[in-house]
């Protein structure tokens, strides 16, 4: 375990802009223990909020090229970015957006760009287990953009917009798309819809199809409408306008007190599992007392009322 001091120090160079720093406070995030509670003791509580920002979509859609754009984009701005590109497979491959070294590359000696691979770990719902804490680090860290790149795993990615403030789903023409958008129940996680690669055919008809399928919710006027943008993200193209649409999300949420309601609502969401992860490990099935379920001895439920009273 390492030691509350060792954690105090990284904290003060982590908030001090100290990358190395922040990469190993993260990583004790990931590994889990005591680690994730030293750190959340250590850093500072931040009195600015971050954008939280997601990106999910299907593979293939252009995220981590979206993801670079974005960057960009808020760095003209003079906007602190990190991004958090959550990787399928092992935290040390880099994932889409760190192993795309060229793209990234103009980013990568930036000291007010901090980009970090995470892995799901097997996590489902597209983010890793640790994401929710990795954004107090970053937060606390003092970044005023957090872009969150999820794995692109289908109907399970709706965990995304219970961690970000704006949530972007992206589609691609020729892909699918706008049934897929309806199957994954993507209309309602979106808040902004890019149609990336939009110099491609097809682009026009995936746009009527979004909008069409928008067409049949029922919204009372003060709902927010999700907005259609086109981009062409590895030239550029629209995202001035993606930066537009974010930007108007993010008032129309200060506005009708959206965007407490959802950092509430994420702050329950993140201390209901640490709870029902220390009760799992405090409350453990015997494997007599399953043996003694699946032979028909007791039922589940009486066996789940043994061990919460045991």
């Amino acid at each position: 375990m390492v030691e509350d001091a060792t954690v105090v120090a990284l904290a003060d160079k982590a908030t001090s802009g100290d990358h190395r720093a922040i990469g190993r406070l993260i990583s004790l995030v990931e590994n889990g223990g005591d680690g994730v509670r030293q750190v959340a003791r250590a850093l500072p509580v931040s009195d600015r909020r971050a954008r939280v920002i997601g990106l999910t979509g299907s593979p293939g859609v252009g995220k981590s090229t979206t993801t670079t754009a974005l960057v960009t984009a808020y760095r003209k701005a003079g906007l602190r970015v990190a991004v958090l590109a959550v990787d399928p497979s092992s935290p040390f491959t880099g994932g889409a957006i760190l192993g795309d070294r060229v793209r990234m590359q103009e980013h990568a000696t930036d000291p007010e760009v901090f980009i970090r691979s995470m892995s799901s770990r097997g996590h489902l719902g597209g983010l890793a287990a640790a994401t929710p804490q990795t954004v107090r680090v970053l937060e606390s860290c003092g970044f005023d953009v957090i872009l969150i790149e999820t794995v692109g795993v289908g109907q399970a990615e709706v965990e995304i917009a219970g961690l970000a403030d704006t949530t972007l789903v992206l589609l691609a023409p020729g892909m699918g798309d706008g049934i897929q958008a309806v199957k994954a129940g993507i209309l309602e996680v979106a808040d902004v819809f890019v149609i990336n690669k939009a110099d491609r055919d097809g682009a026009d008809a995936t746009f009527r199809d979004i909008r069409a399928m928008m067409a049949l919710i029922t919204r009372e006027p003060h709902e927010w409408r999700q907005p259609i943008v086109k981009t062409v993200a590895h030239r550029g193209e629209g995202v001035e306008e993606l930066t537009e649409a974010i930007d108007k999300h993010r008032d129309w949420l200060a506005e009708h007190g959206e965007l407490d309601r959802r950092r509430r609502e994420r702050a329950k969401t993140e201390v209901t599992a640490i709870v029902l992860g220390a009760l799992a490990r405090r409350f453990t099935v015997t494997d007599d007392l399953s043996a003694r379920v699946a032979e028909g001895e007791v039922d589940p439920y009486a066996a789940a009322d043994e061990v919460l009273q045991g």
